[in-house]
């Protein structure tokens, strides 16, 4: 029998709680008065798309946003307004990553984000406690560095060619219905939380049931 022996995350919406709406307040207090309609839980469009594609740098991201606002943004409130995204970093989550890399499950990252996030992410400031994102998976794939964004099929090909895993042994969390499809369609096991549950428990249910579905092919 076959069992998972990959779990690739999403960042925001299951390692991270997301707070959209805090978003898009804070982008409106820089001036952007449509915010409400460029910026997307899931994949981003415009500048916005740019950036986390990695067509344009964090500094041209400043440029065209200071002439969306009217004024010119700085560095810091841009990445202010960036991490009103981030609700908070649940305990239990990084407690429940910790406690599979210890059963030996090999954990990747694979994350629709930008250099705001990340830095903050890849910092001792992230779980509060010293750790950057890093130390929790073995692998960390982020949009903008290697130039595509979920669903496109091609994000996934290149984590498994890179890291050298199957679909057939890997699941795959995410609180976005369309980048679950796209990694199904791949035969990739999927498992789609709601942003901010408690999928800690329950992802064993997933590991489970997709060993025995695996198994019952023979």
């Amino acid at each position: 029998m076959m069992n998972v022996k990959n779990i690739v995350f999403d960042f925001g919406g299951v390692v991270v709680t997301l707070d959209h709406q805090q978003a898009v307040r804070r982008f409106k207090e820089l001036g952007l008065k449509d915010a409400d309609k460029k910026l997307d839980p899931y994949t981003q469009g415009g500048i916005f798309g740019d950036l986390e594609k990695g067509k344009i740098t964090a500094e041209q991201f400043i440029e065209q946003l200071s002439l969306q606002c009217g004024r010119q943004i700085t560095r810091e409130e841009c990445a202010h307004a960036w991490l009103g995204y981030c609700k908070e970093v649940p305990r239990r989550n990084l407690q429940a990553l910790r406690q599979l890399r210890e059963e030996g499950y090999r954990l990747i990252m694979l994350s629709n984000t930008n250099p705001f996030m990340m830095e903050w992410a890849e910092s001792p400031a992230f779980d509060g406690e010293g750790n950057s994102v890093n130390s929790y998976f073995d692998a960390v794939y982020a949009s903008y560095r290697v130039g595509v964004l979920k669903p496109d099929p091609s994000f996934f090909h290149l984590v498994m060619m890179r890291e050298g895993i199957m679909s057939y042994n890997t699941l795959f969390l995410d609180d976005g219905p369309r980048n679950v499809a796209a990694a199904s369609q791949l035969g990739i096991a999927t498992y789609c939380p709601v942003n901010g549950s408690d999928w800690t428990k329950e992802i064993y249910r997933y590991i489970r049931a997709n060993s025995y579905a695996y198994a019952s092919n023979f």
